[in-house]
């Protein structure tokens, strides 16, 4: 990566970034020229796509999905709304820790037996959320729903690094990416929906039954995919050793980094949504189901720009110009005036960006470890936890507008993108 003695210091840095990809294709591809790598597939097709979309998705669809039956679930059980939150801090916890032992366990031990145990697993605990009667109950349904589909949102985009390499492995997860922030948007109104039309109870019967499906249909069509010459040996040690081996590779941490902060304050903007949206500029809960439904065509689009700018940049060159525009659109928030069509506009311009940067850093992320995709996976998932959780609290302790407030934590977290991807030079 460094430059000849011959480069200025300032064409090293310009070029430094968008040689990374060229450079990690050189020195870790596992593939042999000529022949294909055991588990490789060669078709990306769309029935693949789908499968390893709605593998990513389960886990983001069953966090929101219970929002808007909380009214009716506080009275069923004989609690409060504020205390159903709990439902979600304990979802989100068990769902971050969960991911750092199913990587290395599916290193070990493959992944088609931890997806297959992790979707029954998601189904038992769906079963047990939807027959619930007081809130204790509700809460151990929800941690044994997250320790399940933790392993379908890890394995998904490990599964994507045992088929594909290079551009097609950057395509596989720009789709896994925008299905993942597609269910935070959509599953609002579906649950809305569900609760109203059947009763909160079929919330939970909703994800269990697709959670059925997806397990039939990738037993059916996909299997295993890490091959048992390529599998690693497992231990408490083995396991941490290879936890530090990942987090102080800067090819691994500052795209893993970068994406999980850009990440972390998507999750901030859906926590302020709310207060800014309903108490702000008066939105009902229907209203505000759609604007979440609305930013997933913004990201939508996005992903259909990230593989031709991929291909014709270069993935780094491409995830800078990510950072550009979401940084400025979250600047845009932070310094213009309070009005609804500017927080529109600027929100829209960050999730363009953000649209660009999850799946690329994601693909940067993952490319180099190829023996190690569930834990590089399992721990790049772990920060993007970590990250969102920092960003959800720092920004309800700031004693400042919820408008104001989401300014400052979208800045904030996209400058310090910009300071760890700027690291891979």
């Amino acid at each position: 990566m460094s430059a000849s003695p011959h480069q200025t210091t300032g064409d090293a840095c310009a070029n430094s970034l968008d040689s990374t990809d060229n450079q990690m294709m050189q020195e870790h591809t596992y593939v042999a020229k000529g022949e294909e790598a055991p588990g490789t597939q060669k078709a990306l097709t769309a029935e693949l796509l789908f499968l390893l979309a709605g593998l990513a998705a389960l886990g983001a669809l069953a966090t929101n999905i219970i929002l808007p039956a909380f009214p009716d679930m506080a009275v069923a059980l004989g609690t409060s709304v504020i205390d159903l939150s709990a439902t979600l801090s304990s979802f989100l916890v068990a769902f971050a820790v969960g991911q750092l032992f199913v990587g290395p366990l599916s290193d070990r031990f493959g992944r088609r037996w931890l997806v297959l145990a992790g979707l029954l697993a998601f189904v038992i605990g769906s079963a047990i959320c939807a027959f619930a009667s007081t809130l204790p109950q509700l809460i151990g349904g929800r941690v044994v729903q997250a320790l399940g589909v933790c392993a379908t949102s890890v394995l998904s985009r490990a599964i994507a690094r045992d088929l594909f390499d290079g551009e097609a492995l950057a395509r596989t997860l720009t789709l896994i990416m925008v299905a993942m922030a597609a269910a935070p948007g959509f599953s609002p109104m579906l649950g809305g929906a569900l609760s109203s039309w059947l009763g909160w109870q079929f919330t939970f019967a909703f994800v269990g039954v697709m959670a059925v499906v997806l397990a039939i249909h990738y037993n059916a069509r996909l299997g295993e995919t890490h091959q048992a010459d390529r599998r690693s040996a497992i231990s408490i040690p083995a396991i941490l050793k290879t936890y530090w081996q990942l987090l102080t590779d800067r090819r691994f941490i500052a795209p893993a980094l970068t994406m999980s902060l850009v990440s972390g304050s998507l999750y901030a903007f859906f926590g302020m949504a709310p207060a800014i949206l309903m108490v702000g500029f008066h939105f009902s809960p229907f209203g505000l189901a759609i604007f979440f439904a609305s930013t997933v065509f913004v990201v939508f689009g996005a992903g259909l720009l990230v593989p031709r700018l991929a291909h014709r940049w270069g993935q780094a060159r491409a995830v800078r110009v990510g950072l550009v525009i979401a940084l400025t659109g979250s600047i845009v928030l932070l310094v213009g005036k309070e009005d609804f069509v500017f927080f529109s506009a600027a929100l829209m311009v960050f999730l363009l960006g953000m649209g660009m940067v999850n799946p690329l850093g994601t693909a940067i992320a993952l490319h180099p470890f190829g023996r190690q995709a569930g834990a590089a996976s399992a721990l790049l998932g772990f920060l993007q936890m970590g990250c969102a959780a920092v960003a959800i609290s720092v920004g309800a302790m700031l004693d400042v507008p919820a408008y104001t407030s989401l300014g400052i934590i979208l800045t904030s977290s996209l400058a310090l993108a910009f300071a760890a991807f700027w690291t891979l030079q």
